[in-house]
């Protein structure tokens, strides 16, 4: 393939699967329906789609001083009903659920021109609407008629690919550590894209007049995949959404109709150095670790059948048995329930309640349970 069909191959330790597909970390040029009914079902993590906003401009747009805006008049972005834009939308939105992975999940960012038509186009299509994400603009552009609000966001809608799939990406811990320790909300305040990131042309000319800040995409990508993960985006433009995912160690693949457009994005894309694999561990709470029953540990020898159980300060002791219970007072149950019990408590977290004796000293179980879960990490997928 030629520069202008598609972006050279990134390093293969970021791609899951031993062979890697001929499409993968590629911009394919095209019609973005066509283009994405040649791919395989169920081959993307994730989505992102940034579509045509039919803006319904009518005529120029000028500031106060008569200067006139630089505003959104391309082709592109232009369709002749409200009709013709929601069977483009239902197209396009058909293909890529096709693309989809049971556990992915699409994002569809939009402006009140398109976005709610779309939202209800997505639920028709049985999408399953996680959240509505609000983009709000630290330096948005000003309504130079006043005579409406000035127009400071964007929606983002975040959904999954039916009602049933439960098992998507969603880094709740990451996010939450990433804002001091509270819950990330659905509104995110982000520029937009100025300065050394908005790409220019020969004569100072902005290339793409909606290009998305990497700021907006890298909490996109961040929250809702993993490393490794591939990524759609059928309206690439610029190539925001391959620069992101390849400096933040996730594959992707693009779509974009025109020449100017895939140009910019491939010298920026070959421009990015992917980060380490250390720095893009992502940071996930025990709710997020894979299930471990204490059994396991009697079985990996982690724990002996008949070693004494205690307390941290050795006021009770249980017994352990070969099938993973722990018995006490003539009662054998599980680490939760006889924590319990000999508490006189409804609950206990028998992970961190009970101790085992190691070369003279106590030792939390859930210090056990840990090891076994660094051993599933490394084990070959």
């Amino acid at each position: 393939m030629s520069k202008l069909q598609t972006v050279r191959r990134l390093p293969v330790e970021q791609d899951r699967s031993p062979v890697a597909p001929e499409w993968l970390n590629t911009i394919i040029k095209g019609d973005c329906v066509s283009r994405m009914a040649a791919l395989p079902e169920k081959s993307v993590d994730a989505i992102f789609a940034d579509p045509p906003y039919n803006l319904q401009l009518g005529g120029d747009l000028h500031r106060p001083d008569q200067s006139k805006v630089d505003a959104v008049d391309d082709a592109w972005d232009q369709f002749e009903s409200f009709a013709a834009y929601d069977a483009f939308t239902r197209a396009w939105l058909l293909a890529a659920r096709r693309l989809l992975k049971p556990n992915g999940t699409i994002w569809v960012i939009g402006s009140y021109h398109n976005i709610f038509r779309v939202g209800a186009i997505m639920q028709d299509l049985g999408f399953w609407i996680l959240n509505d994400v609000v983009w709000r603009k630290t330096n948005p552009m000003p309504n130079f008629r006043g005579r409406r609000f000035q127009n400071a966001h964007e929606t983002m809608i975040w959904a999954s690919k039916s009602a049933d799939a439960k098992a998507y990406t969603f880094n709740y811990d990451a996010m939450k550590a990433a804002n001091d320790d509270t819950q990330m909300r659905s509104d995110w305040l982000f520029p937009i894209c100025s300065g050394g990131e908005r790409l220019k042309d020969g004569e100072g000319q902005k290339v793409h007049p909606t290009q998305k800040p990497e700021a907006l995409l890298a909490r996109v990508v961040m929250s809702s995949t993993r490393p490794g993960d591939t990524i759609l985006d059928p309206f690439f433009g610029t190539g925001t959404t391959g620069a992101v995912a390849k400096r933040l160690g996730r594959n992707f693949v693009g779509i974009e109709r025109q020449d100017d457009y895939i140009e910019a994005a491939t010298d920026r894309i070959l421009s990015v150095e992917p980060l380490d694999a250390d720095v893009l561990r992502i940071s996930a709470g025990k709710r997020a670790e894979p299930r471990v029953p204490f059994a396991t540990l009697v079985e990996a020898g982690l724990v002996a059948p008949g070693a004494e159980l205690t307390d941290a300060k050795g006021r009770w002791q249980a017994s352990v048995r070969a099938d993973g219970t722990i018995a006490f007072g003539g009662e054998a149950a599980s680490i939760h329930r006889i924590g319990a019990k000999v508490q006189g408590l409804e609950a206990c977290n028998g992970w961190t309640f009970w101790h085992v004796r190691e070369n003279g000293r106590l030792r939390v179980i859930d210090e056990l349970r840990q090891i076994v879960r660094d051993q599933m990490a490394a084990a070959p997928a």
